[in-house]
């Protein structure tokens, strides 16, 4: 992956000197590939406030580039995906903390 296909980073965490990365993921050779840093949060449920939150930027970013479905639509079709995907995974998780 060349520099040009990294994603800028965001104003707000350049200006923090606090600020830290919690995730990349990547589509390569046809599958998903995580990095996480993990540890940051005892309760389980900060990784699923994340999660919300970042179907919501999905969401509205969606709608920002596409009026025809509105941010609400989308994430409801977002929610369907991740529902269905968590009662009956497509494929399996593996890879190891490094």
């Amino acid at each position: 992956m060349s520099q040009k296909d990294s994603l800028p980073i965001p104003a707000a965490a350049s200006k923090d000197p606090r600020s830290l990365e919690v995730l990349r993921v990547w589509i390569a050779g046809g599958e998903q590939h995580v990095a996480l840093a993990f540890g940051m949060w005892e309760d389980p449920a900060a990784w699923g406030l994340l999660l919300a939150d970042l179907a919501r930027h999905i969401a509205e970013a969606h709608a920002q580039q596409d009026d025809s479905v509105s941010a609400e639509d989308f994430l409801e079709e977002i929610r369907a995906g991740f529902e269905s995907e968590m009662d009956s995974p497509s494929d399996e998780v593996s890879g190891q903390v490094q």
